[in-house]
């Protein structure tokens, strides 16, 4: 269990607790049992390395106020929306006797001694967090899936995770699924054929029109050059009249 020290505040203006904020700390309060609340402030330098543990909101600290120790539970943050810092956190005071809710992580351990897995197969978490009514002195700090053994088609449902003493789920009259191994999953490529041929189709279609503009030009260059000879052909007989004019007064 974690041991902080925390210190006692009298804050009571917005001015006040942002100073409180500037100085590097953070305002806490303290609830819960018959006891009054207690307003603290704790080291944000401290609360940070806290809140990277995944288990921070089902982790029981001990926080020293004034040399005197309080169990309590994390169980509300709030964050600044501009800089995504921690603003304030509440703690619950845990009292002995006492049953609380909360939500519990789920650790999957020995994914490589699962037979399903080795076959490619994949684990399907359905539940990451599974929400249980703890007593107050036997709070898990997470619940431990062992996969051995485990095939495709296998389904690991909460009875087969061992709780705590006194520990169960909120869910109650059904035996609820955590996770499964499923069957690989194989994603079909699409297919490529039909935009190759559209391809080669309009390869094909190009070609065919450059053919046909080679075409038309030959035929148009020997229209031209026909019509050419038939004009020459016309300006003959033309010739040979002239000649004849000038042959014909020898003959007299």
């Amino acid at each position: 269990m974690n041991s902080i020290n925390v210190s006692i505040r009298k804050t009571n203006t917005r001015g006040e607790i942002n100073s409180l904020r500037s100085n590097g700390s953070v305002p806490a309060i303290i609830y819960g049992g018959k006891s009054e609340n207690q307003k603290v402030s704790i080291s944000k330098k401290i609360l940070k390395v806290l809140l990277d543990k995944e288990n921070f909101l089902s982790n029981i600290l001990s926080l020293t106020i004034d040399g005197k120790p309080e169990n309590v539970l994390p169980k509300e943050i709030v964050w600044d929306p501009i800089t995504d810092e921690p603003i304030h956190i509440d703690f619950l005071r845990i009292v002995k006797g006492g049953k609380i809710t909360l939500e519990i992580p789920v650790k999957f351990i020995n994914s490589e001694k699962s037979p399903g897995l080795k076959r490619g197969g994949v684990l399907n978490i359905v539940r990451r967090k599974v929400e249980l009514k703890c007593p107050t002195e036997n709070i898990p700090t997470e619940l431990t899936v062992d996969l051995d053994g485990l095939d495709i088609g296998s389904s690991i449902k909460i009875s087969a995770i061992k709780l705590p003493e006194n520990v169960m789920p909120t869910i109650q009259g059904r035996d609820f699924v955590v996770a499964t191994v499923a069957a690989p999953t194989v994603i079909k490529e699409p297919e490529k054929p039909a935009e190759t041929a559209e391809g080669d189709e309009g390869a094909e279609g190009a070609a065919a029109a450059e053919a046909g503009a080679e075409g038309e030009a030959k035929t148009s260059e020997g229209d031209k050059k026909e019509g050419d000879k038939k004009e020459g052909d016309k300006k003959e007989p033309a010739k040979k009249e002239d000649d004849k004019k000038k042959t014909s007064p020898e003959k007299k």
